[in-house]
C-alpha cells in the first residue's frame, strides 16, 4: 500500500493571470480557470500545477511570509525535451513568451544539454535533454 502520491506543485504568485498566460503559452498547460477565483489548476499530461496569490494565502492562514525577490533559487521546475536542438528551440520560445534568461543552452560535462529561465514570479525552470540527436 502506497503511503503518498506526489502529483502537484503549488506556486504562490504575484499575478495569477500573468503566470497562467506564461505557462499555457510557453509549455502548453491547460486550465479551465475562470480568471476570478484565487485557486488555479493547470495540467500538462499527468503533471498538475496549482497557483494561488501570495496575498490571498497570507489572508487565508493569517500569517505574513517573506518571498524571494528576483530569481527564486530554492527550487526548480524541470522539463525534459527529446533532443539538444529542442533545448535551444524551447529556450527561445520561453524567452519569446516573457521568461527571463538565467542560463543559455549549455552542454554540460555529464552529457546533458540544459538551460534555465525564470517565470514571471522568478521561479527557476530548467529545460534539458540527454539526447544529442
Amino acid at each position: 500500500m502506497k503511503r503518498f502520491n506526489f502529483n502537484t506543485v503549488g506556486i504562490f504568485t504575484r499575478d495569477n493571470k500573468a503566470t497562467v498566460e506564461f505557462y499555457t503559452k510557453t509549455f502548453g498547460f491547460t486550465t479551465d480557470w475562470d480568471g476570478i477565483q484565487p485557486n488555479v489548476e493547470m495540467m500538462l499530461g499527468d503533471m498538475r500545477i496549482i497557483l494561488f496569490p501570495r496575498d490571498a494565502f497570507e489572508q487565508m492562514v493569517s500569517r505574513k511570509f517573506q518571498y524571494p525577490e528576483g530569481f527564486n533559487g530554492t527550487m526548480e521546475l524541470a522539463f525534459d525535451v527529446p533532443t539538444y536542438a529542442d533545448v535551444d528551440m524551447e529556450y527561445q520560445h520561453a524567452l519569446a513568451n516573457g521568461a527571463a534568461p538565467v542560463l543559455p543552452p549549455t552542454t554540460e560535462p555529464w552529457g546533458q544539454r540544459t538551460c534555465y529561465v525564470a517565470d514571471p514570479d522568478g521561479n527557476l525552470i530548467e529545460i534539458g535533454s540527454f539526447n544529442e540527436k
